[in-house]
């Protein structure tokens, strides 16, 4: 008798929630995060899950199409909807439109079927095609608008589909882009004389992670996945944080600056909860979080990419496979050795 190994993620045949299921409750634990992100940051976020959500669907028909699978049936599961909704929520609002296209293609045709197709992809591919995207388009890719700012309905769309002239001082850096470069100067300093952390805007990127960690609760609720590895990548960023921060307050940031800004609620909530490429095993999954949260801290404070997300869980997407040989739960039915007991003889 030969046993048959499958890739996660693994699921129950009893169990009536399917893969179409879980995506869709996804997808409706992200509408508090895109609510507000609209309502601080204007309409390019709608625009751009819509140019993505198109993208998406295009890429996979067409490689469904050339790899011979039922185009239908494969669209229905909603992977591809979920991969670019949350490379779109981690594009900047006023991002020209071949940058969505460029990324949500990168991951639906490198980063996920050149591996084999969901359940195969060894890394997640929204974060490879931010990374791609991050690292060849930095500039366009760092640019956020200003909460309140941003241009209407029209004049977004004009903008992003280049039909309009680009929109002068309505662009700035991220909080975390904004204290990450910054030189010689305070907090109480940088916080008063730089717009991109200023009250206004750091109350408008907390809201936005709140409403993420509203659908993360919603999600955890509806037992769509378990609580391990969302708190270990908070946990672990929260005590790094907080050691940091007390060793010099001026130069390191504080705990609730790090849990409340960039995309720190979305990638704990919708990054790492990712069932194929994150660990398996319970422990395992509370060791990855554990992980991607130490690695957050670690690049942001001291790495050149200051919101830090999509490497961090790159780099422990390779250790995955590892985390989940060492950390299986024991066998049921075997016993384990007491300590202090005298060995038997034969």
């Amino acid at each position: 008798m030969s046993l048959l190994a499958i890739t996660s993620p693994h699921m129950n045949k009893s169990n009536a929630r399917g893969v179409g299921f879980i995506m869709t409750q996804v997808v409706l634990a992200t509408v508090p995060g895109i609510l507000a992100m609209t309502w601080f940051f204007g309409w390019g976020t709608i625009i751009n899950i819509c140019f993505a959500l198109l993208v998406a669907l295009a890429c996979e028909a067409l490689v469904l199409k050339l790899r011979k699978r039922p185009i239908g049936f494969y669209l229905k599961d909603g992977s591809a909807i979920v991969t670019a909704l949350l490379l779109a929520l981690a594009i900047p609002p006023l991002a020209p439109w071949w940058l969505t296209l460029v990324g949500v293609a990168f991951a639906i045709i490198v980063a996920k079927h050149m591996y084999g197709g969901m359940g195969y992809n060894p890394f997640n591919p929204a974060m490879v095609a931010y990374a791609l995207l991050l690292v060849s388009f930095p500039v366009d890719m760092t640019q956020w608008v200003l909460p309140d700012t941003a241009p209407s309905f029209s004049g977004t769309f004009q903008h992003i589909f280049g039909l309009a002239p680009a929109f002068d001082g309505m662009t700035s850096a991220t909080p975390l882009d904004a204290f990450k470069h910054s030189a010689n100067q305070t907090l109480n300093e940088l916080f008063q004389s730089t717009p991109a952390l200023k009250s206004e805007t750091l109350h408008a990127w907390q809201f936005v992670s709140m409403a993420y960690l509203l659908g993360g609760i919603y999600l955890l609720t509806r037992r769509i996945y378990t609580w391990h590895a969302p708190v270990g990548m908070l946990g672990s960023l929260s005590v790094m944080a907080l050691i940091f921060s007390l060793y010099d307050a001026d130069v390191y940031a504080s705990v609730s600056f790090h849990l409340l800004t960039g995309a720190t609620m979305l990638g704990a909530f919708f990054i790492v909860t990712d069932p194929v490429t994150t660990a398996t095993s319970t422990k395992g999954r509370l060791i990855f979080g554990i992980g991607v949260g130490v690695l957050i801290y670690i690049i942001r404070a001291f790495g050149n990419y200051p919101d830090a997300v999509a490497f961090a869980v790159l780099l422990m997407n390779f250790a995955a496979p590892f985390i989940d040989q060492y950390s299986q739960p024991r066998t049921y039915g075997h016993k384990q050795a007491r300590k202090g007991l005298p060995k038997k003889k034969d």
